[in-house]
């Protein structure tokens, strides 16, 4: 495996649709980087909502990018992969940004760090709403986060960097999963080989909440795709992690029409706080 040093090239990816609104923000954070050495690839699937002239006007500070339709976010980064010449990739959306002016010299500093043993680095990210507030961060030491990841997606995607050999080895991202095809890629490393986590920075991304944690019947086929991607790896049984993630969507779609949005969403927040977790239902209104 090959030391990262100051002149290791990372490659940013940035898989868009129709988020004109959040994309600026997303190339602003990358641009303010203090880590030089990187290459910014959009890949944009066709959007008609004024993202092209945005790309347009970043033209300059973009690698590569393209506007054209494609099959969902999986076909977009294996497509960008063939463009991507950086020895370690990440991948992010049009509503996510770089959480600090510092956040990829924080994970470039673990790829010099004598104890690497990982093709997999990565760091803590915010989640946020609307507003610009944090609703918690997710990301935790490997030790601890092991047992969990080998039921749900509980290491975030998007404060990962992969090394490219991860790619020549496994292939690109499986275009069959349409919501959990990150979480399989990862698992083929992950089954066996260890995570390295960054401690540091209080986060390395930003990540708007919305899309699978406000719709039940998208955070199911989530869940059921992480199953179909455990099996296909060797995990025969769910554990009991993923039986409980289960259940609480299905808890939230019998209370939505039983006591009505409002009650149902602090009842939902009364229950994080029993189990020692911060309000998130009633700040995603």
């Amino acid at each position: 495996m090959q030391t990262g040093s100051a002149a290791t090239k990372i490659s940013i990816v940035i898989a868009t649709y129709h988020a004109a609104g959040t994309l600026e923000q997303c190339l602003r954070s990358i641009d303010s980087q203090t880590y030089a050495n990187r290459e910014l690839i959009v890949m944009d699937g066709g959007s008609t909502d004024g993202t092209v002239g945005l790309l347009e006007a970043w033209s300059d500070r973009i690698d590569y990018w393209e506007s054209e339709a494609d099959r969902g976010i999986y076909h977009a980064w294996n497509k960008a992969l063939k463009h991507a010449s950086g020895e370690w990739i990440c991948f992010l959306g049009a509503d996510d940004y770089f959480w600090s002016e510092t956040a990829l010299e924080s994970l470039v500093s673990a790829l010099v760090a004598p104890d690497r043993n990982s093709r997999l680095i990565y760091g803590r990210v915010a989640v946020v709403n609307d507003l610009g507030q944090v609703l918690y961060r997710v990301g935790e030491a490997w030790d601890s986060a092991r047992q969990r990841f080998h039921q749900v997606m509980s290491m975030p995607h998007l404060g990962v960097l992969h090394h490219r050999s991860l790619f020549e080895d496994y292939g690109p991202f499986d275009e069959s999963f349409r919501i959990a095809g990150d979480y399989e890629f990862l698992l083929r490393e992950l089954r066996q080989a260890p995570a390295q986590f960054v401690a540091g920075p209080e986060a390395i991304v930003g990540m708007r909440v919305g899309g699978i944690s406000s719709q039940p019947a998208l955070a199911l086929q989530q869940l059921r795709e992480v199953r179909r991607a455990q099996r296909s790896l060797g995990f025969r049984w769910p554990g009991p992690y993923w039986i409980m993630a289960v259940a609480r969507i299905y808890l939230r779609m019998a209370l939505w029409p039983l006591l009505g949005e409002a009650r149902t969403r602090r009842l939902l927040d009364f229950g994080r706080r029993l189990r020692g977790l911060p309000p998130f239902w009633t700040r995603t209104l």
